[in-house]
């Protein structure tokens, strides 16, 4: 039953973590993180299916194995952050939806600045 739950509650987290991949109030890897958390616990071979994604895979392994981002990651999840309240500021008439919009966009976008970026070293 445990192990069941687990999967229902990865495969949920990897929603959300698609949505997160669209929406830039939502954030990507923490999800991916709860995800893999999970699987590692209930599903070897999901935790493998995640892991090897070629989307989704390198965030986790860059997480897990340095607590950082790539920077590609990084500019990608700040420029839609900025997109996102540009366009909302732009469709929105009043003042007060405006500014909870920059209030909930400002905590992930903060969030992201701050993560570290990943060194790759490159052989040869």
């Amino acid at each position: 039953m445990k192990s069941i739950a687990l999967k229902l509650v990865g495969l949920v987290f990897v929603g959300l973590a698609i949505l997160g991949a669209a929406l830039p109030v939502l954030p990507t890897t923490p999800f991916l993180l709860v995800a893999a958390g999970c699987f590692a616990k209930s599903s070897p071979y999901l935790y493998e299916k995640l892991l090897s994604n070629r989307v989704f895979g390198p965030l986790i392994n860059d997480w897990q194995e340095h607590k950082s981002i790539a920077r590609k990651s990084k500019y990608i999840a700040l420029g839609s952050i900025v997109l996102a309240l540009m366009w909302s500021w732009f469709l929105l008439d009043d003042i007060k939806i405006k500014l909870l919009v920059l209030v909930l966009i400002l905590f992930p976008a903060v969030f992201i600045w701050r993560l570290p970026l990943t060194e790759h070293k490159k052989s040869g």
